[in-house]
């Protein structure tokens, strides 16, 4: 009998010795949350989405914190460790991190971008596709009489006009963040709420030239009786969107993955998801809808 007891005792200490061991084998193999931060904008929480979407698609648990606020917050969150990834645009984040940069097109934004980099902070690919630059507007009946197309052209007039300056909503753009145009010196500016603001100053004759920060599609004016300037010249800055992420968290598959989100993404795309969150579906929902969509 007592022989017996102590074979069952054995037994029992055997099966919790080995759930121990399990669970702790579990632990040590585990990988960690992969987080991935998003500002206060409509942009930067699909962006979040879609790389957090992308990455767990390879396998990686991932988490998205949101609302984390503006740029030099969510930044510092990333530069502490508390997240591993935002999503952000390329010459914005040069300004921020180097305002003396004279990097314009995409390809030296991305060169100045890289060499400004505080330690232990890398980015993927840009998404050439996208293109968040300010856009440059004046009344149509301006733009055939002076015969301007492009904002390249402009130079000679800027010093004689006063431009209006209006922001775009939901984008990942700092309010905060000045508007300049290479070798354009307006006389003034002047600041308007919203880009119907913007508009009516335009149509009504009290400004000869006006500068939205971001896409038309994404404000509630039209752009009837207007012309948008084209910047094939990039007067303005390159703004396309990309990851930045702390080194060494993702292996080479994973930043694979990021590339072709970048290969993939496209101006039309990013707006007509911000429209619909917007509209009331969920960033993660979009984000999902447009991987599934691009078979990623």
């Amino acid at each position: 009998m007592l022989l017996a007891a102590s074979k069952r005792m054995l037994a029992r200490l055997l099966v919790v010795t080995a759930a121990v061991a399990a669970v702790s084998c579990g632990t040590e193999d585990a990988t960690p949350v992969f987080v991935i931060g998003a500002g206060d904008s409509v942009e930067s929480g699909v962006l979040a989405e879609i790389y957090a979407g992308a990455l767990a698609r390879t396998g990686l648990p991932v988490s998205v914190s949101s609302r984390l606020g503006q740029r030099a917050d969510y930044l510092a969150a990333l530069d502490a460790g508390r997240v591993a990834l935002v999503g952000e645009h390329s010459g914005e984040l040069l300004s921020y991190l180097d305002s003396g940069s004279s990097a314009r097109t995409p390809q030296q934004v991305t060169e100045a971008l890289n060499r400004a980099l505080p330690e232990g902070i890398v980015v993927a690919d840009p998404a050439e596709g996208t293109d968040l630059r300010p856009r440059v507007l004046l009344p149509a009946e301006i733009a055939d009489r002076e015969d301007l197309r492009s904002v390249s052209e402009l130079g000679p007039r800027c010093p004689q006009w006063e431009a209006a300056l209006a922001p775009t909503p939901d984008i990942l753009r700092s309010p905060s963040a000045p508007t300049t145009v290479a070798g354009c010196e307006f006389a003034a500016t002047r600041a308007l709420p919203d880009a119907t603001a913007l508009r009516t100053a335009l149509l009504d004759g009290a400004l000869p030239i006006g500068v939205l920060s971001g896409p038309l599609a994404l404000t509630r004016a039209t752009a009837e009786g207007l012309a948008v300037l084209t910047d094939e010249d990039y007067a303005l800055p390159a703004e396309n969107v990309l990851p930045v992420f702390r080194k060494g968290m993702l292996d080479d598959r994973r930043i694979k993955k990021l590339n072709y989100v970048a290969g993939e993404l496209t101006t039309e795309e990013l707006v007509d998801m911000i429209l619909r969150v917007r509209g009331g579906t969920s960033p993660a929902d979009v984000a999902r809808d447009w991987l599934d969509a691009h078979a990623l």
